[in-house]
Formats: structure tokens, C-alpha cells, sequence
């Protein structure tokens, strides 16, 4: 197989595939949507793209080659460099086709243009689902009629119902301000009971003797090893541990701490709380004994 067949399998399981000085391709999750024009369906997807900084080696596809192929990681790490090379040369002069993932090229400026291939799908959940067109729809409107003006008759009202209905208004007005000057007075009564009683409240004061004594608590916080220099990340943990062991015997404070977002145990040579002395340590470890080691902040 060609490191892009590799690549390609990679992306059915994993979000991120980085190519080792090269590059790393990025799947986002999209969902399903509709094309409004056509009246078209398409179901959920991985949208992919190229990122040319995303070059260290985090080991995810040095070690699915060297699972693969039944060889050593530094193999697989060295299949990996030889395709890159030859990528390189290539890319310079046409275009690379990356299996179904899509196509690498050159622009004016010498920058890698990648083009995702829109008629495969990545999303392992939308297996066997396809675009479908549907048929348009048009929108029912009901039109509204105004309801029919009546004219209203005018009603002759004889007099003396006039003065009888005129009397019954004039005594509801004159019960109803009797009441409402009822009503205003308990109001009026309430009203001075509630501010004696706050007069009462604000007044009151509390006054402690003998106020407890301040105690003075001092709080030493520990410094953690954020700082990991990585030595590798296995897919096998019996392959972790004997890089653990190979580095222990050389002296390094080595130690595995637990697995990355893509399930591979990491292993580091040393940690330090300080990035200036992490960075100094990884500069010796890079030139002297491992030139794939890399700074982990965690």
C-alpha cells in the first residue's frame, strides 16, 4: 500500500492524520442540510481540509504502518520520510491525488492548495446514505375576507328611561367614592403601622463584645511538571513500556502519562514546572538522542 491508502484508512477513525514534515489533514463533522435551488438532501459528513504546520510526529501513522505492515516504528518512520521526499518532488511539478481524500498542488506562491474530493464521505455513521433530490413545494396562502360593515339603527329611547338610567349611574358614582374613601384610609392606616415598624428595625444595633481573633492561613501551592518532552506515543502498550525501560536505563526520569486524544500511550524522557528548562533539555535530547522528541504542555 502507498502511504495515501494509509492515510485514507486513517480518517474513517481519527480527526486528525499528520504527515511528519509534510502536513496533517483535519476532518469537522457538518450535518445534514438541504440545497434550497435544487431541493436537494445531503446527509452528514467529515469536511476535510490541509494544514501544511501541522508537521511533528505524534506516531498515529508511523505505527498503524508499522501494525500493518508487521514492522518496527522506525521502519514505518523511515517508509514515511522516503514517500515524503518523493511527495515533495512531485507536488512540484503536478498534482498529488491522495487515494479518495483529494488532491495536493501548488499555487502561484509556492503554498500547498488542497482540494477535498466532495463525493466520498469519511462519516463512518452515514455509511450507505446518499444525496436526494426532492420534489418543491409550494406554500398554500388563504385569502382572508373582511367581514361584512353593520349599520347600527338608531334606537329611540323614551324620556323618561333616559332620566331613571341617568339617576341609577349617579348613585353607583356616589357608593363608589364612599368606598374608595374607605379604602384610602385603611390604606393611609397601613401604611403608618409599616413605617413605625421600620423606624423600629433601623434602630435596633448589635454590638459583639469580644470579636473573634483573624487567623492568618499560609497556603503554599505545589508546582506540577506541566512540561513533557515525548520520546513517543505506541499504539501497543507493551511497546510503551519497553521504550520506558530502554530510556530509564539511560538515565532519564522517564514515565508514561496515559494516552493522547488518538488512544496511543505517550512516553516521555523527563518532565519539568519550567518551559525555559524544558526547552533547553528537549534542544540537548533533540541534537544528542531523539531528533522526533517534542515539548508537551499539559
Amino acid at each position: 500500500m502507498t502511504l495515501a491508502n494509509y492515510i485514507n484508512d486513517l480518517l474513517y477513525r481519527y480527526d486528525c492524520v499528520i504527515v511528519p514534515e509534510f502536513g496533517g489533514f483535519v476532518t469537522n463533522k457538518i450535518g445534514a442540510k438541504m440545497n434550497d435551488a435544487t431541493h436537494t438532501f445531503y446527509p452528514p459528513k467529515k469536511q476535510i481540509t490541509f494544514n501544511a504546520y501541522l508537521q511533528h510526529n505524534d506516531g498515529l501513522l508511523a505505527n498503524h504502518i508499522a501494525s500493518s505492515k508487521n514492522i518496527s516504528f522506525e521502519e514505518a518512520t523511515t517508509f514515511i520520510a522516503n514517500a515524503v521526499v518523493e511527495w515533495k518532488k512531485e507536488i512540484a511539478t503536478s498534482t498529488i491525488t491522495v487515494a479518495s481524500v483529494g488532491t495536493l498542488s501548488l499555487n502561484e506562491a509556492k503554498q500547498v492548495v488542497f482540494e477535498p474530493n466532495a463525493t466520498h464521505n469519511f462519516l463512518v455513521a452515514s455509511f450507505g446514505l446518499s444525496e436526494v433530490e426532492g420534489n418543491s413545494v409550494t406554500r398554500f396562502k388563504q385569502e382572508v375576507k373582511p367581514l361584512p360593515i353593520v349599520e347600527e339603527k338608531e334606537n329611540k329611547i323614551p324620556v323618561f328611561l333616559k332620566y331613571a338610567a341617568t339617576a341609577v349611574i349617579l348613585l353607583g358614582v356616589s357608593y363608589a367614592g364612599w368606598n374608595g374613601i374607605q379604602y384610602q384610609s385603611e390604606n393611609e392606616l397601613l401604611a403608618d403601622q409599616q413605617k413605625l415598624a421600620t423606624k423600629k428595625i433601623q434602630s435596633a444595633t448589635f454590638v459583639i463584645d469580644n470579636p473573634l481573633p483573624a487567623i492568618n492561613l499560609n497556603v503554599s501551592k505545589s508546582k506540577e511538571n506541566n512540561f513533557h518532552i515525548i520520546a513517543g506515543a505506541f499504539q501497543e502498550v507493551k511497546n510503551a513500556e519497553n521504550k520506558l525501560a530502554e530510556l530509564q536505563q539511560l538515565g532519564y526520569d522517564a514515565k508514561i502519562i496515559g494516552l493522547n486524544k488518538f488512544g496511543l500511550t505517550q512516553v516521555t524522557f523527563t518532565s519539568f514546572n519550567s518551559k525555559e528548562e524544558a526547552r533547553k533539555e528537549l534542544a540537548l535530547i533533540q541534537q544528542t538522542v531523539s531528533a522526533d522528541a517534542w515539548l508537551l504542555i499539559k
